[in-house]
């Protein structure tokens, strides 16, 4: 059987021999903790600590907004110092609680369920909506959310998302090497609550010794497949995932759901996992400290809310100042500023460079070669769109289905004219959505 893939995407330098045979190091925070209100999609959390309040690891501080939302839990123990605005990795201000950490690690008690088959749907859903989970791949989306489809019944193939297509990362890899078993046991837990779905871990080709542990999990488990993947960007995407593993398509106004699929990544499954299954609440995740312009590249489990310039110091700092520092893949993630920002629930990686060829990279005026559309993976035609964008054509930029853009940067990796294409057309999505909501 050939390997899934999908039309089109590109093959960029992948960088991952830098970290990809370092273990997951665990990593203690010394320093303040900061936990942003705002660590996924819709409504904010909404603290229930006041400052001077004494906590501890795993106690949850700040309640769900919304439907839409999700809980916060502090990651140490320590004293609320301070609910203010703090600068975030993509450069906003959001209102945080700020957690003195005492260096104790003194543990709220967790109650592990000893029979997760006996649970009802209902229960399994409640478990992961208190527990803070949310996918930790991409956006944030609630995930207690995405596991309510309208219509359960018509859910068919539930896909974890084990590309990790980004160059450099290697947080996704470094857990399936080393805890197969709970992203098994998180999918089969997925799995009680759509009694007509499949279980299918998507993973590229270039990582056999993860499709090999993780078929030989599943050779008891009916419901259970492991499909390889062709290695290309962007892989990993949602709507190639689907394609690639299922045939089926969808496009910017359908849901996963209305192709009767739900897609999760890997460090997301754990969580569900721990949730259901430990009782743990999500305080934790894999981080990848890795460039060139780091001496010790590194994969560590770390508390939430650490900061990034510690984990860098953690993975022995610099070997000399970066020009190009980044939060999350370099074809997907945010260009940094600074390292005083602190980790979410959807921090990956910290990439840090040496050079920085995009900067010394002359832009020129479009050849029209086509190289953009043939490496589109959604099949549009990203140099006029772009066109489009920089002179705020948005009726025109609408027509020609701008809005299917996934952002995933291809056409700005191939453009031989160095053109910004991606950048110009998420300014344009952003302005037009901005312009429907005001009506």
């Amino acid at each position: 059987m050939g390997l899934g893939t999908f039309k089109n995407g590109v093959h960029p330098y992948d960088g991952k021999e830098l970290a990809k045979d370092q273990p997951i190091t665990a990593y203690l925070p010394k320093g303040d903790m900061v936990y942003p209100l705002s660590q996924h999609i819709g409504a904010p959390a909404n603290p229930i600590v006041a400052v001077g309040d004494t906590v501890l690891a795993g106690q949850k501080i700040a309640e769900a907004g919304g439907f839409v939302s999700a809980p916060i839990y502090s990651s140490v123990s320590g004293k609320v110092k301070a609910i203010e605005p703090r600068r975030v990795a993509v450069g906003d201000m959001v209102n945080s609680i700020i957690i003195e950490n005492d260096g104790d690690f003194m543990s709220v008690d967790y109650t592990p369920v000893d029979d997760v088959s006996a649970l009802s749907k209902e229960e399994i859903i409640d478990k992961i909506k208190e527990a803070g989970v949310v996918g930790m791949g991409g956006a944030g989306f609630p995930t207690h959310v995405k596991l309510s489809p309208k219509e359960p019944n018509k859910i068919e193939y539930v896909i974890a998302n084990c590309a990790e297509c980004e160059p450099y990362l290697t947080s996704d890899y470094r857990r399936m090497m080393e805890e197969p078993e709970k992203l098994v046991e998180g999918m089969k837990i997925i799995l009680q609550l759509f009694d007509k779905a499949k279980g299918i871990f998507g993973i590229e080709d270039n990582k056999p010794d993860c499709i090999e542990k993780l078929t030989r999990l599943c050779a008891s488990e009916p419901r259970l497949t492991v499909m390889p993947l062709k290695t290309k960007y962007p892989q990993g995407g949602e709507r190639q995932l689907i394609y690639a593993t299922t045939g089926r398509a969808i496009n910017s106004t359908m849901l996963p759901a209305d192709a009767g699929c739900i897609v999760d990544n890997v460090d997301t499954i754990v969580s569900i996992y721990k949730a259901v299954k430990l009782g743990q609440p999500l305080t934790h995740r894999v981080f990848t400290v890795t460039g060139d312009a780091v001496n010790n590249p590194m994969n560590f489990d770390i508390c939430i809310g650490t900061n990034y310039a510690e984990l860098l110091e953690a993975a022995g700092g610099f070997k000399q100042e970066p020009e190009k520092i980044i939060s999350g893949g370099p074809m997907m993630g945010f260009a940094m500023f600074g390292l005083d920002v602190p980790t979410t629930k959807t921090s990956s990686s910290l990439l840090a460079f040496i050079k920085d060829p995009v900067a010394e990279q002359e832009i020129t005026p479009c050849i029209n070669c086509g190289r953009c559309v043939e490496a589109c993976p959604e099949l549009l035609v990203p140099s006029r769109l772009a066109q489009f964008a920089d002179n705020n054509g948005e009726e025109a930029f609408q027509k020609w289905h701008g809005m299917e853009c996934i952002e995933c940067g291809s056409c700005s990796y191939t453009c031989p004219a160095k053109r910004q294409l991606a950048q110009s057309i998420r300014a344009m999505k952003k302005t037009i959505l901005a312009n429907r909501r005001k009506k």
